[in-house]
């Protein structure tokens, strides 16, 4: 028998934090946060942190476990997740997988496997001095050059994707995008629903920018100061965030607030439209068009319900 697995995903500002409490309450579940910045203390605001009254009583897993001068990335989600399942699983509940990381997500679901790296890092090292040296977009041409697929999923300003793709291309000869998409087909060892909530595009879009400025009068600039008094600077994994890198150009007097905001709420519309397009070429997704249900949560709620145990995952 296969344990089972819920993910409730979607692209930013599209309702996760609240949907993924209420259904946890209903069925007995725990939530397990697939979010690159959540994970990191101190920084609540501009990763729009689930709060402890949000939380509800609901026992959350991989928030405020790392630092920000701490790095974060698929291989340590892979590893903290599938220790926080076996805590979930030995307390008679159900993992669910709440958060708009589509990489972190695919890694768990199916299990992929990341140990292809050999301890040479003489290549990672050339790349990273010429991402410094020369800017990020040099990496992304190479990348371009011999795996145009991983090119066009990676953003050129996620240096360290890039150089993993490279490096992966150097050591084995075969693209990542080819090496993903032969994993990809791998069946997963979970019983599992993999729910994206979704809505029209202009409703999105607005909530985004909704969002981002109720982040400013949550005092986003003022964490953003604290944590560069705590010496966090633009190269940490943390820093790149949505939110932070921005807010920290202007304090560092290379933007107005202004320009800032303004940046943030643009590239913030451009991720969701990103993570959309992931979970679009994802198999086994069941979309959730929040507009059927007149974005009643109450409703939602049920049909997901009927759902899960059509597919024996609750009784």
């Amino acid at each position: 028998m296969k344990q089972p697995l819920i993910i409730l995903t979607g692209p930013t500002a599209s309702g996760k934090t609240a949907l993924s409490v209420e259904l946890a309450k209903r069925i007995g579940g725990e939530i397990i946060s697939a979010d690159s910045m959540q994970v990191y203390r101190y920084m609540d605001v501009g990763s729009a942190k689930v709060t402890v009254e949000e939380m509800d009583g609901v026992p959350h897993h991989l928030i405020d476990v790392l630092d920000p001068q701490d790095s974060f990335n698929v291989v340590t989600f892979q590893e903290m997740a599938k220790e926080a399942m076996k805590k979930i699983y030995a307390n008679g509940h159900i993992p669910i997988v709440a958060g708009g990381t589509g990489f972190y997500i695919q890694a768990l679901l199916y299990d992929i496997d990341f140990t292809d790296n050999d301890g040479d890092m003489e290549y990672r090292h050339h790349l990273e001095e010429l991402a410094k040296e020369q800017g990020a977009e040099v990496l992304h041409s190479m990348l371009k050059e011999v795996d145009p697929p991983s090119a066009e999923a990676i953003h050129a300003n996620n240096v360290k994707r890039v150089i993993r793709a490279l490096e992966f291309y150097k050591k084995t000869g075969q693209r990542i995008s080819d090496h993903n998409e032969e994993e990809r087909q791998k069946e997963s060892p979970y019983n599992f629903a993999y729910y994206v909530l979704n809505m029209d595009r202009a409703t999105l879009y607005d909530r985004i920018d909704l969002r981002v400025d109720k982040m400013i009068e949550a005092g986003l600039e003022e964490e953003v100061k604290q944590l560069k008094a705590m010496g966090c600077t633009r190269d940490m994994v943390s820093m790149q965030g949505l939110g932070y890198k921005e807010i920290l150009d202007y304090l560092n007097g290379e933007l107005s607030l202004e320009e800032a905001v303004y940046i943030l709420k643009r590239d913030t519309r451009h991720f969701a439209k990103r993570q959309l397009t992931w979970f679009k070429r994802e198999k086994d997704v069941t979309w959730v068009k929040q507009e059927n249900f007149g974005f009643d949560r109450e409703k939602i709620l049920n049909w997901m319900t009927e759902d899960l145990k059509v597919r024996g995952i609750i009784e």
